[in-house]
């Protein structure tokens, strides 16, 4: 897996001041993306342990509220792999900071739907999520003042309260 960057203070990709790390391959295509140079898996600079302890450094400050995971795309196959060694650590070192993930895939139809099914690695992922922001980015329905998001069809879904309730349980904010 190959990054295209690593945001130590980001205040865009959920609330607080977080670590944000933009993976790199994407398989959306998204009519302008503001990220297109990560959709190519191989842009950017590998992920290595190196990479994991800075990420984890980072988010040792007090004042960082959690990591964020954007990309290109994280819940692409490849990217789920290389993932899952960082998030097991973010975990155990800080569970009290939040994971948000960043995805094109809807929750139901992609997600629960095919990748639950088809990659072992979907399940453990999903466990370390607190809440994932759904949907391709659609210029149509852009709007600049939602927060969070980029486009009114993407929702902002709390993972573990919609998987356990198996229905779509949307985070409000705070």
């Amino acid at each position: 897996m190959n990054y295209a960057i690593i945001k130590k203070m980001d205040v865009a990709n959920g609330p607080g001041l977080r670590v944000s790390l933009f993976v790199s391959g994407c398989t959306h295509y998204c009519k302008e993306c503001f990220n297109k140079e990560a959709w190519d898996f191989n842009y950017g600079e590998p992920f290595t342990e190196e990479t994991i302890e800075n990420i984890l450094t980072y988010l040792k400050n007090d004042h960082i509220a959690g990591l964020s995971l954007l990309g290109g795309e994280p819940l692409e196959h490849e990217n789920q792999k290389g993932l899952l060694p960082l998030l097991r650590k973010v975990k155990e070192m800080y569970p009290f900071k939040t994971i948000w993930c960043y995805s094109g895939y809807d929750f139901e139809k992609d997600i629960k739907g095919r990748m639950l099914n088809e990659w072992e690695e979907t399940k453990e992922l999903l466990t370390y999520l607190d809440i994932l922001v759904d949907g391709e980015f659609q210029i149509d329905k852009k709007d600049l003042n939602l927060r969070f998001k980029g486009s009114s069809n993407q929702r902002i879904i709390k993972v573990p309260e919609s998987l356990q309730t198996n229905k779509i349980v949307l985070w409000e904010g705070k």
